[in-house]
C-alpha cells in the first residue's frame, strides 16, 4: 500500500520538478528581457532599417524601390573612392599616435611617482570633454587669429606662414588627426593600465633574478599579457575612428575639396545634405560590412594570442 502511494506520487513530483527546472532556466531570461528588448530597438530595429533604405530612391514626397541601384552606384562614384582612402588614412594615423601614446602613458602611470594621481587626471581628461566641444576647440587653436597652434608652428620652421592648416588640402587631415589622438589616447592609457595591473609582480621578479634587463622584461612577458587586450582595444578603436564623423565634420566639413571627407562624412552629407537617404543607407551597408570583416580577424588573432598566452 505504501508503495502504491509512493508510485502514484512520482509523476506528480516529476511535473513540479520540470516546472522548477523550466522556471529556473527561463528567469535569467526574464531579467535579461528588457535589455534585450532595448537593444532591439536601439540597434536592430535601425539597421533593418538602414539596409532597407539602400535598396529604395528617396524624393520629397515618397520613396520607390530601385533594387541594387545604389549599390551600382558605389563602383561608379569617386568621391566615394577618395572618402574610402581618407578614411584609411584618418584611422591608420590616430590609430597608430593613439596606440603608443596610450602604451607609453599606461606603462607610466603603472609605477609609482610623486603627483602619479595629478598626471593620471590630466592623461584621462580629454576622454570626458564631448567629442563636439573637442573638435571646436582644436579648429579654434588651428585659425591663426585666435589660436596659437599656426604662430608656433611658423616659429618653429615647419611652416613657411601662420597659416591655417586646415585651409589646405595638403595638410588639412593632420588638424583632425592631432585632434583626434588628443581625444583617443587617454582610451588606450585607461585599458592597456588595467591590464598591466593584472600582470603578477612575481612574474617579473623571476625574470629579472633570470638576468633579463627592462627591455627583455617587457617584450617577454609584459607584452604576451597585453596582447590580448590590445587585439580587443585595437579592433574597438578601429570601429570607432573609421564611424567617427562630429569631430572631423565640426573642424573641416569634409573639405577643403573633399580633402578631410571621410565615409562617415559622406554619409553624413548625403543623407542631411544631399537628402539622398538612399544612397547614404548603401554606403552606410559598405561600411558595415568592411567593418564586419575587419572585426572577424581581429577576433580570430585575438583568440591565438589568448592561446599562445
Amino acid at each position: 500500500m505504501v508503495m502504491q502511494s509512493t508510485t502514484a506520487g512520482l509523476p506528480h513530483n516529476r511535473e513540479k520538478a520540470g516546472k522548477r527546472g523550466f522556471a529556473t532556466a527561463f528567469e535569467p531570461w526574464l531579467y535579461l528581457s528588457p535589455a534585450m528588448v532595448l537593444l532591439m530597438l536601439v540597434l536592430v530595429v535601425p539597421l533593418i532599417f538602414g539596409i532597407s533604405y539602400s535598396f529604395r530612391k528617396f524624393s520629397a514626397f515618397k520613396s520607390e524601390y530601385v533594387g541594387l541601384a545604389q549599390y551600382q552606384a558605389l563602383l561608379h562614384d569617386p568621391n566615394l573612392g577618395q572618402a574610402l582612402m581618407n578614411t584609411l588614412w584618418w584611422t591608420v594615423a590616430s590609430l597608430f599616435f593613439q596606440f603608443f601614446l596610450g602604451l607609453g602613458l599606461a606603462l607610466l602611470l603603472d609605477r609609482d611617482f610623486a603627483g602619479k594621481k595629478i598626471v593620471q587626471a590630466i592623461v584621462f581628461l580629454p576622454w570626458a570633454v564631448p567629442s563636439f566641444l573637442s573638435g571646436l576647440t582644436w579648429a579654434w587653436l588651428f585659425n591663426p587669429i585666435v589660436g596659437p597652434l599656426p604662430h608656433w608652428l611658423y616659429a618653429l620652421g615647419i611652416q613657411s606662414a601662420p597659416t591655417n592648416i586646415l585651409s589646405n588640402p595638403a595638410t588639412a587631415m593632420w588638424g583632425p588627426i592631432i585632434a583626434n589622438v588628443w581625444f583617443g589616447v587617454p582610451f588606450f592609457a585607461i585599458t592597456l593600465l588595467a591590464a598591466l595591473k593584472s600582470i603578477p609582480g612575481e612574474l617579473h621578479e623571476a625574470a629579472a633574478i633570470d638576468g633579463a634587463n627592462p627591455w627583455q622584461r617587457f617584450t617577454k612577458v609584459t607584452l604576451p599579457f597585453l596582447a590580448p587586450t590590445i587585439a580587443i582595444t585595437v579592433m574597438l578603436r578601429t570601429i570607432w575612428i573609421a564611424t567617427f564623423a562630429d569631430l572631423i565634420y565640426v573642424m573641416t566639413e569634409g573639405g577643403p575639396a573633399g580633402a578631410t571627407n571621410t565615409v562617415a562624412t559622406y554619409i553624413y552629407v548625403s543623407a542631411f545634405k544631399t537628402l539622398d537617404k538612399g544612397y547614404a543607407s548603401a554606403v552606410a551597408v559598405l561600411l558595415l560590412a568592411l567593418l564586419i570583416l575587419y572585426a572577424i580577424v581581429l577576433i580570430r588573432i585575438r583568440k591565438s594570442l589568448v592561446r599562445a598566452s
